[in-house]
């Protein structure tokens, strides 16, 4: 169920989509092969790393909300600045209610579609 888009506007909704699906592949179909994501401030994934964390997180069944606030494209690159909420459990089972204000790099591939360059969700911290 990969969904990408030629479409910035329409590239966040789509990954809340495939996010609350709980499809990993889908999810990660939507970085370049080099993304880095910082879903721990200060820490950050590519590669292998990166998609076992997607895998990992999804496993729980979260839930996202996702709006862009502002947006800028420049050529292949594009700065979206994305408030967002998750609805998920803690390691003990108990609810969490996670929310931030991302700041996320996209990149056109070849294909024409956007892609994740960086995906920082804690980009205010």
């Amino acid at each position: 169920m990969t969904q990408l888009t030629s479409d910035v506007d329409k590239h966040t909704a789509l990954y809340v989509e495939a996010f609350n699906s709980g499809d990993a592949d889908a999810v990660n179909a939507m970085y370049t092969e080099e993304a880095v994501a910082v879903w721990e401030p200060g820490v950050a994934l590519t590669g292998k790393a990166r998609i076992d964390s997607v895998k990992e997180f999804l496993a729980a069944g979260p839930k996202m909300t996702a709006v862009v606030r502002q947006s800028f494209v420049t050529g292949d690159t594009a700065l979206l600045i994305v408030d967002w909420k998750i609805d998920t459990t803690d390691a003990d089972g108990k609810p969490e209610h996670l929310t931030g204000v991302g700041v996320d790099v996209l990149r056109l591939g070849t294909d024409g579609h956007w892609r994740y360059a960086i995906d920082d969700p804690y980009g205010e911290k």
